[in-house]
């Protein structure tokens, strides 16, 4: 949100507000007492014309701009948020206060109550943080409310961030699976991810762009619709909802876009939500949405953001460790194994590139070897691919302090096929028939000199 607009009532707390500590992005206002006319603390600028919707108009509120009523007043409270919702219609208000109880505020549909004098600076941007979710939540409800079936579209095999992130999403619109089911282009296929949805006892949908036809309303999670390519079903050009955590992409319209790149996981934004909304929180929500960070963020030790350990140690406290357990420690396929064995048998680093190439295998297989193929001496990167079906599939790790994953792996398949993802995780699937066509055959040893020099070029080029 563009602004933060404070009024405080009388010099006191503008004094009080002041020691606190104003961020740059604060507009400082304060609403004199009778005697307070030539009090004016450092920083601020009396609010001419007092508790008026006239006068707060004259801030020149913008659409995400954020206002914080500071003051221990019941009935100044109550005035400032009839001039504020008069003046900025939706504007979501925080009230700072250390006497007021929760049942003295007025209704407003996304207004938050927090303590002043214990607040410090870092828990100011946290209730500001908290507030702007809230409206985001709100903007959702009221627009998915007249959907009479909304679909959670998450990506093909998704992932325990996608799941957990949609599961949360049904929660906080209060509704079921008959009427908001989890949706996906592609079945669940890795074992972690089977896991999760059988120990939730959660079921995701597998639809084709006919299907789609049933939902009036589309919300998409850890997914953008441009990530589907040429292959993006029309219905998905237009959506409702877009949540996400990876880089922006263009070529999609949607009339609410949560998109936040420096967050380690759409479960942290999710969990974010789930706070600012006041909602219980149960164990399997809380162990879905712990496990979708923990799974994204590599324990927080990759790409993690001050929000994804917040989230995650909010979370800590509702989950249930023996159902996160068994999401955790899912059964690998014997013939996985063999294949992993036989990659490793014939593999080598060279110039940092660990590459293992799998044949054909079952596709939850090949993003196990690229983790395990990051951990051999001299690796900077791990590219495991195998053949699934009629494509070739690859998936990419990398250290963290080198090029982005994603951009090298787009550059690896561009004009072959589609390929994407974070700075250090990625992956690519090339369809064998364009893999011939560009390499002659489709051995194994024809895949692992294409890939090691594609790569190559790639890694010093991108």
């Amino acid at each position: 949100m563009a602004r933060r607009i404070i009024l405080c009532d009388g010099a006191e707390l503008a004094r009080l507000w002041s020691r606190i500590g104003a961020g740059e992005d604060e507009e400082l206002t304060w609403i004199p007492r009778e005697d307070e006319s030539r009090a004016r603390p450092p920083g601020f600028r009396a609010l001419q014309g007092g508790l008026a919707a006239e006068a707060v108009a004259k801030l020149d509120p913008k659409e995400g701009d954020g206002f914080a009523l500071v003051s221990e007043d019941g009935p100044f409270v109550r005035a400032a948020v009839a001039a504020v919702s008069e003046a900025a219609p939706g504007s979501p208000i925080l009230v700072l206060s250390d006497r007021l109880e929760p049942e003295a505020l007025p209704d407003h549909p996304c207004l938050r109550r927090a303590g002043l004098r214990s607040l410090i600076r870092d828990d100011v941007d946290a209730e500001f943080d908290l507030l702007w979710n809230l409206r985001m939540v709100e903007d959702i409800r009221e627009l998915v409310s007249s959907r009479s079936k909304l679909g959670i579209l998450l990506q093909p095999d998704p992932d325990p961030d996608g799941i957990a992130s949609g599961m949360a999403l049904r929660a906080l619109l209060g509704r079921k699976s008959s009427t908001c089911p989890l949706i996906s282009f592609g079945e669940v296929k890795r074992p972690e991810n089977l896991a999760m949805v059988q120990a939730l006892g959660l079921e995701v949908r597998t639809v084709d762009s006919a299907g789609l036809d049933e939902f009036d309303g589309l919300a998409l999670l850890d997914v953008q619709p441009s990530v589907f390519g040429e292959d993006m079903p029309a219905r998905v050009r237009s959506v409702d909802v877009v949540i996400d955590h990876h880089p922006e992409r263009p070529g999609y319209d949607t009339e609410i876009r949560d998109v936040r790149p420096a967050y380690g996981a759409t479960a942290t934004i999710l969990t974010g939500y789930v706070r600012a909304a006041g909602m219980e929180v149960r164990p399997k929500l809380a162990t879905a949405l712990i496990y979708g960070i923990k799974s994204d963020t590599q324990l927080l030790g990759r790409e993690t953001s001050r929000h994804d350990i917040n989230a995650f140690a909010y979370l800590h406290q509702w989950h249930s460790p023996a159902l996160l357990r068994r999401i955790e420690r899912p059964a690998l396929p014997l013939a996985g194994l063999q294949a992993m064995g036989r990659a490793l048998a014939a593999t080598e680093v060279h110039k940092g590139i660990h590459l293992l190439v799998l044949g054909r295998v079952r596709e939850d297989v090949i993003p196990q070897v690229a983790d395990l193929g990051l951990q051999a001496e001299g690796a900077e990167w791990s590219v495991a691919a195998g053949i699934v079906n009629s494509d070739l599939v690859f998936s990419v790790r990398n250290v963290g302090y080198v090029r982005a994953a994603g951009e090298v792996t787009r550059a690896v398949v561009e004009g072959l096929g589609v390929g994407g993802g974070h700075r250090s995780m990625a992956k690519g699937i090339i369809p064998l028939k364009a893999f011939r066509q560009a390499y002659g055959r489709a051995d194994r040893k024809t895949i692992g000199a294409a890939l090691r020099k594609a790569f190559a070029k790639a890694i010093a080029t991108a």
